[in-house]
């Protein structure tokens, strides 16, 4: 088993190498790989990011077949479908670091500003449930000074989000907090850049050993 730091440090590798255009090689996918894992899987991560059609997380941490158990869904919301996804590969492959991975100029994020800027009857009821999920991280944002700078504001509403979501796999789950609490399972957040393919963990990363 992997130890938390340790993945940790696979992920910041691999996405240096996504970033520098050096990728580790076919063999992260090739025949012997998918053969080694027809048995069973032991991901050294998971990762709970947004559906986005940019930000693949196998790709931008530069991973490979077995190496991320990914959960993906808009806005990076957590429902109890996405604490159940997290529950099982905790426990049954051992993994112990978790990566909500939020990414900016984020979709849901922006519809979710919208809609408190106008309130709109358009969205269909299922797009409302991941706005009113995003809602309370948000919301509170549009009573600072923050309001009145646009772009400040949906950057630090990304990472709002991403630090509830974090908040809610950390507390939501009896199972997770006994992992964290005795099996040094860890939670963190993460925002990846569009602009520059940089994933900078801002929210619950361990201290580095000295």
């Amino acid at each position: 088993m992997i130890s938390a730091r340790d993945a940790l440090e696979r992920l910041r590798a691999g996405n240096r190498r996504f970033v520098s255009d050096v990728r580790a090689g076919d063999a992260l996918t090739n025949q012997t790989r998918r053969q080694a894992l027809v048995a069973g899987q032991e991901p050294f991560a998971i990762i709970l990011g947004c559906s986005d059609s940019r930000v693949p997380a196998e790709i931008v941490f530069d991973q490979g077949l077995g190496d991320l158990f990914v959960i993906r869904v808009a806005g990076n919301i957590v429902a109890p479908s996405q604490i159940g996804s997290v529950e099982f590969a905790a426990e049954r492959s051992g993994t112990r670091l978790v990566v909500v991975l939020g990414h900016s100029r984020c979709g849901a994020v922006l519809a979710t500003l919208e809609q408190l800027g106008r309130r709109s009857d358009e969205q269909s009821r299922n797009l409302r449930a991941i706005v009113d999920r995003i809602r309370p991280a948000v919301e509170p944002l549009l009573q600072t000074e923050l309001g009145r700078d646009p772009d400040a504001l949906v950057h630090q509403a990304v990472r709002a989000n991403v630090r509830m979501s974090a908040n809610h796999l950390r507390h939501g789950s009896e199972i997770l907090e006994q992992l964290i609490q005795k099996d040094g399972l860890q939670v963190v957040g993460a925002e990846y850049s569009l602009d520059t393919g940089v994933v900078e963990f801002f929210d619950g990363v361990p201290p580095a050993s000295s």
